[in-house]
């Protein structure tokens, strides 16, 4: 869809506050299925945001994320199912009257106006008088570090994220009751991605708000969550807290797309005592050195050494399977051809069955009989 202007919004009715131990829920997909022709991009999607969280779709490309966040700013259409923000139906309301702010991945400014002439868009479009609509601007503009000499300024005078800046005060600036961010780091370079990632958890924080961030940086959603649904064709495989999804993944995808891992085979899981099944091992749980007393010693030949600062990173063959390990930085570095040993323990070790589902140890027991 071809989007020539930004959402501009009418505040949505405010949810009742929750106590600290039951949070309201902010927005709600309950049944939505969504079709372009013959497709189905979403079969149906079931799932809930609670209010001030920072709430993460996480997923490859054309896996559905960002048809979900369009289906909230209400510029696609569910063929069947609801939303609801704020525990209000919204599933057929038009995008301006959904009290919602969208970011989008080009930032969709206006190249012919200034700094302050894009963010107090929205603001003219409602007829928001000149006092009031100065005052917004310029408290929404100090929040996300932008000076009063850049509101006057052109938008080739700003750095990418400077403009990334624009773009979330232009949001903002309308008090959204639900932030949408769609992939709005992925323009930028690395390093001022990783900045810009401390200062939007920073703002979304300040502000409070409810805010769904789509992305399929995993670094992005380990490192700015509160929680992650992880998106695979057009399903939802798991929805947990970054340690959850990451150290805990119920599902093969979502193991080997989040995060590192080694995959072993059936020579080596027998030497672990462990069924034939799909099995991985994160690689900071693999250790050139003794680490529990019912770790596994294998013994093999490096075959590669990638130096990373803060860590080494070693590739050991182990018979047919080549183990990947993280180590810190030492001054005795192992070469390439060295033979060392390395060290799992098999309660590290994440199995899954044929159908993709996360065995647990019962389940695994139950296999090496």
């Amino acid at each position: 869809m071809s989007i020539t202007h930004p959402a501009v919004n009418t505040p949505a009715p405010r949810p009742e506050r929750a106590t600290a131990n039951d949070r309201a829920v902010a927005v709600e997909y309950a049944g939505v299925r969504v079709d372009f022709g013959a497709f189905t991009a979403i079969p149906d999607l079931n799932l809930s945001i609670e209010e001030g969280e920072f709430f993460t779709f996480l997923g490859p490309s054309g896996c559905g994320k960002t048809t979900a966040l369009r289906v909230v700013a209400g510029f696609v259409n569910p063929a069947a199912g609801s939303v609801r923000i704020s525990g209000v139906d919204v599933t057929r309301l038009p995008s301006d009257a959904r009290g919602v702010g969208m970011v989008f991945q080009n930032y969709a400014l206006f190249p012919s106006m200034n700094v302050r002439q894009n963010i107090e868009y929205g603001l003219r479009v409602q007829r928001v008088g000149r006092t009031e609509r100065d005052a917004r601007v310029e408290k929404v503009a100090r929040r996300v570090d932008l000076s009063p000499e850049q509101l006057d300024r052109s938008l080739t005078d700003l750095s990418g994220g400077q403009q990334q800046r624009v773009a979330i005060a232009r949001a903002m600036v309308m008090q959204p009751t639900i932030l949408l961010l769609d992939e709005p780091l992925s323009n930028l370079d690395a390093k001022l991605r990783v900045q810009l990632r401390g200062e939007l958890k920073a703002l979304q924080h300040d502000f409070g708000i409810t805010t769904v961030y789509v992305t399929h940086d995993q670094d992005e959603a380990l490192t700015m969550s509160d929680r992650i649904a992880v998106f695979n064709r057009g399903r939802v495989e798991q929805v947990g807290t970054p340690t959850e999804v990451y150290s805990d993944p119920q599902t093969e995808f979502v193991c080997t797309f989040v995060g590192e891992s080694s995959q072993h085979d059936d020579s080596v899981l027998a030497r672990l005592g462990l069924p034939s099944a799909a099995s991985y091992v994160r690689l900071e749980r693999t250790s050139i050195s003794p680490t529990a007393d019912s770790s596994v010693a294998l013994t093999g030949l490096v075959t590669e050494v990638a130096y990373h600062g803060i860590h080494v990173r070693y590739a050991v063959q182990v018979g047919e399977v080549n183990i990947k390990v993280l180590t810190a930085p030492s001054s005795e570095r192992l070469k390439v051809g060295a033979e060392t040993t390395v060290h799992i323990d098999p309660a590290d070790v994440l199995q899954f069955n044929s159908e993709g589902q996360r065995m647990m140890s019962g389940d695994a027991a139950a296999g090496a009989r």
